[in-house]
């Protein structure tokens, strides 16, 4: 994923509420299948991992990845996001995003004297 990709993600991650939460009990088999329908779904998720939880966000969201086979988009505090392309319901497309770019402005043309008499 490049970082432009990357970049798309997580602004379109800022809105997302997490729908994951990781407490006590850790990433379980219940909680990988979650994962996985939800990127199906969605292809992009928040998930936090609550205080009561002896692993870091980081290491939640690298095992995650590992597991759903996810990309990791951004990790921040408690917060994570992870992104997966779905097989069925493809709404990002990143494709788009890494070949735009944004045009060049062109120069500015000089803006014309005032036609007043300066006084000195």
């Amino acid at each position: 994923m490049t970082s432009k990709e990357r970049s798309y993600l997580r602004g379109l991650a800022n809105d997302l509420e997490p729908i994951v939460h990781v407490g006590k009990g850790g990433i379980g088999e219940n909680m990988v299948r979650q994962v996985d329908d939800a990127l199906e779904a969605r292809e992009l998720i928040k998930g936090t991992v609550l205080q009561s939880s002896d692993v870091s966000a980081r290491e939640v969201c690298d095992e995650l990845c590992d597991a759903v086979g996810a990309e990791p988009v951004q990790v921040i505090g408690s917060r994570f996001v992870l992104y997966r392309k779905s097989k069925d319901h493809q709404r990002l497309f990143l494709d788009k995003v890494a070949s735009a770019t944004k045009p060049l402005k062109s120069p500015k043309a000089p803006r014309p004297r005032s036609k007043r008499p300066t006084t000195r």
